[in-house]
């Protein structure tokens, strides 16, 4: 794969995740009042929480943290994928991540905090962006750590 191919699919994946995460954020917000639960099938429920932390909310109410924290890993990343960009597959977790990263951002400028809505059973809730930046740094890690 060469370079420019690699940064095009990368960035049509960011594209894809911020505007899938938007949309089902949007729906919740519309769909889902403040302290409803509406069971979508055993163990999940769609319930509208504001999350203004980071995983698990853990450091909500230190904003400044949060940014700093997100930013010095997207840049990690980003350097990562700049010195690997060629690599098989690389392009779709990282944008992945990127995209997750962003939709969530989106959410902290315009509300000052995230929206999440998928509430599984003995887990905290959550939202598409979660789930593609998890899924997105299992993927990283998976092809870093593949044999050449």
């Amino acid at each position: 794969m060469d370079r420019t191919r690699g940064w095009t699919l990368a960035l049509a994946t960011v594209g894809v995740v911020v505007a899938l995460d938007q949309m089902t954020k949007a729906w919740a917000l519309h769909a889902v009042d403040p302290g409803e639960r509406i069971n979508v099938f055993f163990g999940v429920d769609l319930v509208r929480v504001r999350n203004t932390g980071v995983a698990f909310g853990a450091l909500a109410g230190h904003g400044p943290l949060v940014l700093a924290a997100v930013l010095i890993a997207l840049g990690t990343l980003f350097l990562y994928f700049a010195r690997n960009v060629t690599r098989p597959w690389l392009w779709l977790p990282v944008g992945m991540v990127f995209g997750g990263a962003l939709g969530n951002l989106a959410d902290r400028a315009r509300i000052h905090g995230v929206t999440d809505f998928i509430d599984p059973v003995l887990w905290p809730a959550f939202n598409l962006a979660d789930a593609a930046i998890v899924i997105g740094i299992f993927g990283v890690l998976y092809l870093a750590e593949e044999r050449r």
